[in-house]
């Protein structure tokens, strides 16, 4: 692994570029469209990320719909490894699909993936751009299981810490908890930032509003 740390120096500076906004309902939306627009911050998320994977011995990235697809294709290419598409139920031919999930705001439907894209022992990083629960990444795990292949590691640019194993009277979902019910705790898990650094609230626009889908 690299020398980069959650919340080291790097991810500092990153986050000045990752502000918050009221949405779906949730007071802290972090939105990635704030280093997108930077192109040397974008470039410095990928660096790391192709440093921290570059000799542990991967075979494919896959990434997650949506905003998995804007991070999983620069580390695939700078890795030199293939990158794999795991989308929403409907959209992809010949395709197989996990069980259904809930994330923070609401419930989804299992995610796909197409069969011919992961072999029997393959090594699979999976890359999106939040963990929060871990429904989401729980659901991409056990595809890349499915298919025989082996999950190195599944990183994110932001880690929630509140959800890895809040208080039981907290009301918050519990990512170990879910990994465990489903025996894939064995998986690590890694966030450049958390929670604790990001404290940049957006500048609202005087009309905005929360119109996130789900509330």
């Amino acid at each position: 692994m690299s020398k980069y740390e959650q919340d080291g120096a790097e991810a500092q500076e990153i986050a000045k570029y990752l502000p918050y906004f009221p949405f779906k309902g949730i007071p802290r939306f972090y939105d990635i469209g704030g280093f997108l627009e930077k192109p040397e911050v974008f470039q410095q998320i990928i660096d790391i990320f192709a440093a921290r994977y570059d000799d542990i011995g991967i075979d494919a990235v896959a990434g997650l719909d949506a905003r998995g697809f804007i991070l999983g294709p620069p580390i695939a290419l700078a890795l030199k490894k293939p990158f794999i598409m795991m989308r929403k139920k409907g959209k992809m031919p010949n395709s197989i699909s996990s069980a259904d999930y809930n994330v923070e705001y609401g419930k989804r439907s299992g995610m796909t993936v197409q069969r011919d894209k992961i072999s029997k022992g393959d090594r699979v990083l999976i890359i999106d751009d939040l963990v929060a629960t871990g429904g989401t990444l729980s659901s991409a795990i056990s595809l890349v299981h499915m298919c025989g292949g082996t999950v190195v590691e599944c990183a994110c640019v932001v880690e929630l810490k509140n959800f890895i194993d809040p208080p039981a009277d907290s009301g918050l979902p519990s990512r170990t908890k879910l990994f465990k019910e489903m025996d894939i705790n064995h998986v690590p898990v890694w966030g450049l930032i958390s929670e604790d650094v990001l404290t940049v609230e957006a500048k609202l626009h005087e009309e905005y509003v929360d119109d996130g889908e789900e509330h």
